[in-house]
């Protein structure tokens, strides 16, 4: 089985990351890391850059995990590139980071864990930062 974390480079996907790492290793589990971003010509704050991406793979070296991370831009959102995977890999959990929002923030902007909450077949696991 594998542990799936969708990872922004944000308090609230290290929160997800850190989950992620100590269930996978309760479990002894495959864990999968994914940072997506549809790509385009505007800057996307959840794409994680080169050093964040370094950071991490570093995380996942030293936790001794059988881990990988995976960063897609093709084109496709977020909530696609999970969903794909959810279907396509045996996903015992994903886990997901939130953030605090306003009920306006809520209401004009989509949010990518709502949709991941009601569209994933999967168990998932929402965690808050400590931020």
């Amino acid at each position: 089985m594998t542990v799936l974390v969708a990872y922004v480079p944000r308090p609230e996907g290290q929160a997800a990351l850190d989950k992620g790492i100590e269930i996978a290793k309760r479990r002894n589990e495959h864990l999968l890391v994914v940072n997506a971003s549809p790509g385009g010509k505007k800057e996307d704050p959840a794409f994680a850059d080169v050093q964040d991406f370094e950071r991490v793979e570093q995380l996942l070296r030293d936790s001794g995990l059988n881990a990988e991370l995976k960063q897609y831009v093709r084109g496709k959102t977020a909530v696609e590139e999970i969903e794909a995977l959810v279907e396509t890999l045996p996903v015992s959990v994903l886990i997901i980071g939130l953030r605090k929002r306003s009920p306006v923030g809520k209401l004009i902007m989509g949010s990518v864990a709502q949709e991941l909450l009601l569209s994933v077949p999967c168990p998932v696991l929402a965690v808050k930062s400590a931020t």
